[in-house]
């Protein structure tokens, strides 16, 4: 059976963290970018997602280095996250 569609924040998260690992700023970042500013992940909506990825094994944790007497976390994707973005992408495709 196949899983269920991603919503898009998860999926933009996968999309961003596929060039390598990303901290949740460069993650946003990407984000905008790439949706060429359609899309704006706020705080709340980015962590939301990366705790649901990382939950779901699809994202971990890559390393964590200080910044400004600040954590700075970065993330990274699985095997299966790589698996489930380009599942993802070749979803999207087909009903594009």
């Amino acid at each position: 059976m196949a899983s269920k569609p991603l919503q898009e924040p998860a999926f933009l998260v996968l999309s961003a963290l596929a060039a390598g690992p990303l901290h949740g700023y460069g993650i946003a970042q990407d984000v905008e970018s790439s949706s060429d500013g359609r899309v704006t992940l706020r705080a709340g909506t980015l962590y939301g997602a990366i705790d649901r990825l990382v939950a779901a094994g699809l994202v971990e944790v890559d390393h964590e280095e200080v910044v400004d007497s600040r954590l700075r976390r970065y993330y990274r994707l699985t095997a299966e996250g790589g698996s489930r973005l380009a599942a993802e992408a070749e979803r999207a495709e087909a009903q594009a």
